[in-house]
């Protein structure tokens, strides 16, 4: 009996604006762009996904399930934007037919460098979905999916969740399927959740590639292909983004009629349901163990951290953006604190990438820049002024880390 289940990756960061080396103003972020692009994507994809899987959820009376991961980043957004939005995100909550997943606020690197930020935001961030939803998050997923075994320790030592999600990328699992529960390498109650990417990827890039040999993806068919999991399986994991409806994939694609059917195509076959990923963690028992010692995470064909740190702009960009924790937090300024944070988004790093890519142009999507070259300039100057602002703000004017190069640096793959 395989169970579907859904996750949908909800998030836009904050945009900065241009900003140059004379720029002395310490408002960093682009009010006007980010309201519009937040406004865009409220209108093209949340409103009508949310309206029509709220729909579903109605018609079906409940055996229609999904789950959702929305950055702190975004809420603050939607509450500034699109408050309508965030009343439709409130109302699936209200059916008991939703989850809300837990991940880091600010959509960040943060576990990579510095394990005590990773927690303050995991713990911010619950404490919002709790407060907009009423949920208590339960099972956790780390921005872009990366994870490893340390990951996977760290999550249960927080002992706030019951299962972690990840990538279910062929290198890691072998002969093994993605399609049953696991347990993480060195943990001893988390669960772990892996994503199909195969049948994932056939709805968020694949589907209105009229190349692709199983064009037009009709929802009777995609149901055959998780009725075939039946007997090799117990779950299929299909975690998106949400843009992937009316963004990534366009309405006249026939994305909405697709999702708008596949409910019920699924539940013909009397086997099948939906279930959250927090039903699924209690449902089913972990089958085998699986080991991650090296970072592998959900971007392009290599599931590694390319897309974020694969040239020496973006690694050079991050190391100098986690310097200045201490002393950022030895501040005691709150904007400060929050300006450093919003920096972290994996999105400004995803802007400074040069990498050929397989999966689609994704890494030009709503890039604000013309260059990557373009957003490591822009993001180091701000990150040199947020550097002078801390200065003044600690005794005796301390430096606080920054070099003071700002050229970018030689391209080389960082290792």
């Amino acid at each position: 009996m395989p169970s579907v289940c859904f996750y949908f990756q909800v998030h836009q960061p904050l945009r900065l604006r241009h900003y140059t080396v004379f720029d002395k103003n310490d408002q960093y972020f682009d009010d006007c762009k980010n309201s519009v692009i937040c406004k865009k994507v409220a209108n093209k994809c949340y409103l009508p996904a949310n309206r029509l899987l709220l729909s579903l959820i109605r018609r079906f009376q409940g055996r229609f399930k999904v789950a959702y991961s929305v950055t702190g980043v975004l809420l603050e957004q939607l509450q500034r934007y699109s408050p309508e939005v965030l009343s439709t995100f409130d109302a699936l909550a209200q059916t008991g037919c939703v989850e809300f997943l837990g991940e880091t606020y600010y959509h960040s690197l943060s576990f990579l460098y510095s394990h005590d930020e990773f927690v303050e935001q995991v713990h911010k961030h619950s404490e919002t979905i709790e407060y907009f939803f009423g949920q208590k998050p339960s099972v956790f997923r780390n921005t872009e999916l990366i994870y490893n075994n340390d990951l996977a320790s760290l999550v249960e030592s927080m002992g706030c969740f019951d299962a972690i999600m990840t990538e279910g990328a062929d290198h890691i699992l072998g002969l093994r399927s993605p399609n049953f529960v696991y347990h993480p390498n060195g943990c001893h109650r988390l669960k772990l959740l892996l994503k199909n990417y195969a049948l994932s990827d056939d709805i968020a890039f694949r589907f209105s590639n009229r190349d692709w040999p199983e064009w037009p993806l009709t929802a009777e068919k995609f149901a055959r292909w998780v009725s075939n999991v039946n007997g090799n399986g117990n779950v299929v994991n299909l975690f998106m983004d949400y843009e992937t409806f009316g963004e990534h994939q366009w309405q006249d694609t026939g994305i909405f009629d697709f999702m708008r059917q596949l409910p019920e195509e699924i539940l013909k076959h009397p086997d099948n349901n939906f279930r959250t990923p927090g039903e699924v963690v209690q449902r089913y028992e972990a089958i085998d163990t699986v080991d991650v010692p090296h970072i592998i995470s959900w971007a392009d064909t290599e599931r590694d951290l390319s897309a974020w740190l694969g040239n020496a702009m973006q690694s050079n960009a991050i190391h100098e953006l986690y310097m200045l924790e201490q002393r950022i937090k030895e501040t005691g300024d709150e904007r400060i604190i929050t300006d450093w944070r919003q920096l972290q988004a994996s999105d400004h790093f995803y802007y400074m990438c040069t990498k050929y890519f397989e999966d689609g142009d994704v890494h030009k999507y709503f890039n604000p820049y013309d260059s990557p070259y373009d957003s490591y300039i822009n993001f180091m100057n701000v990150l040199d002024n947020l550097q002078s602002r801390c200065s003044k703000q600690t005794s005796g004017g301390v430096f606080c880390g920054l070099s003071q190069n700002k050229n970018p640096p030689d391209l080389q793959t960082v290792n």
